[in-house]
C-alpha cells in the first residue's frame, strides 16, 4: 500500500459492509500491516501473502477480540476498497 489511502474513508468503508466496530478495524489494519511489511520478496521483489496466514496472524495478537469470519470480512472489505481505487488487486 504505497499509495496515500484516506484512512478514515477505508475503516467507514469496511464498517459499511461489515458492521465491525471501527476500533477493531484499526487494529486488523494495523496487525495486517505490520505482517506484510514483515514478509519476505520473492527473488522479483514481489510479497506474496497468504490469506490464511494471515488471518492467523491477525487473530494471534494479544488484545485482538475478534473470530475468524469478522476478520476475514474485515480483510475482504478492504481489498474491495483498494480494487474499487485500482491501488490492489489478486494474482491468479
Amino acid at each position: 500500500m504505497s499509495e496515500q489511502i484516506n484512512m478514515i474513508e477505508l475503516v467507514q468503508f469496511i464498517a459499511g459492509k461489515t458492521n465491525a466496530d471501527a476500533k477493531l478495524i484499526e487494529q486488523v489494519l494495523k496487525h495486517e500491516q505490520t505482517f506484510i511489511n514483515n514478509a519476505q520478496e520473492d527473488k522479483n521483489g514481489e510479497v506474496n501473502i497468504d490469506s490464511d496466514e494471515l488471518t492467523d496472524y491477525i487473530l494471534s495478537r494479544p488484545g485482538l477480540k475478534s473470530d475468524e469470519l469478522t476478520v476475514e470480512n474485515i480483510l475482504d472489505a478492504e481489498m474491495d476498497y483498494l480494487m474499487d481505487k485500482g491501488v490492489a488487486g489478486y494474482i491468479d
